[in-house]
């Protein structure tokens, strides 16, 4: 079933610019929360944002949150990014990126686009993930980024009307988090990026080209055989280049 939310018409003349008013105004205001250390709040501005998900009856709320997830992702990935750094140059550069994803890439709804928003929720959850809890249980890690996994692949395959979107949505899950349950055991970083991140992320992108060149009719023998060489030449480099005798964070 389509959650509700995605059957309502966009809003026009005022209440559209209204919208796009609180739209920019979100990022600021998460900005100066944050600012004067207030990060819970922020926290919540961003969820209470979302209350539209629960203005319907109880029976879309699922389905409406599923369809808000990979907002919510980034809304929170990017609040992360800037708790994790006291630059305010940088932090107000977090604030302009979250408001032109609220802006300019949420609302769009072309394949491409909402394609997009999958690999930077998938992208941005992942990193925060990594970032905010290096030092987590293994389990929690595993089950964040199964759903982080499965949120993004639904978002993803959902908009090309995939009659199997479900079932590849939960393997993505299971797979992201049969992957970090592994590497877990040795969570290796590159700068601030986690390994099991840094594969998921190059795996998730390059099946992602691969399926959307395919339903586009673009994808030939050649160009697939580039884009699988390059994710398998930089999943290779990684586990080559990896220490495996200890835990790094």
């Amino acid at each position: 079933m389509k959650p509700l939310i995605a059957r309502i018409k966009p809003a026009s003349g005022f209440s559209r610019i209204a919208h796009l008013g609180l739209n920019i105004l979100l990022p600021l205001l998460v900005f100066t929360l944050v600012r004067i250390n207030f990060d819970q709040l922020a926290l919540a501005v961003i969820l209470l944002s979302k209350w539209r998900m629960f203005a319907v009856r109880p029976r879309f709320w699922a389905a409406n949150i599923r369809a808000n997830a990979v907002d919510i992702i980034v809304g929170v990935s990017l609040l992360l990014f800037m708790t994790h750094n006291g630059s305010q140059a940088v932090q107000f550069v977090w604030a302009v990126l979250y408001g032109v994803w609220l802006v300019s890439i949420k609302p769009a709804s072309e394949t491409f686009m909402v394609s997009l928003q999958a690999m930077i929720a998938l992208l941005c959850g992942l990193v925060a993930l990594f970032l905010a809890w290096p030092a987590g249980p293994l389990y929690g890690l595993v089950v964040i980024t199964g759903a982080v996994c499965y949120l993004s692949a639904r978002h993803f395959f959902d908009s090309f009307e995939e009659p199997f979107a479900k079932l590849l949505a939960y393997i993505w899950g299971y797979f992201g988090a049969g992957l970090v349950w592994v590497l877990g055991h040795w969570l290796l970083f590159y700068g601030g990026i986690s390994q099991p991140v840094l594969l998921l992320v190059t795996i998730g992108f390059g099946l992602a080209s691969l399926y959307y060149l395919d339903h586009r009719g673009r994808l030939n023998k050649t160009l697939s055989r580039q884009l699988i060489f390059i994710m398998v030449a930089i999943v290779v480099i990684v586990i080559v280049r990896s220490r495996w005798g200890g835990k790094i964070v």
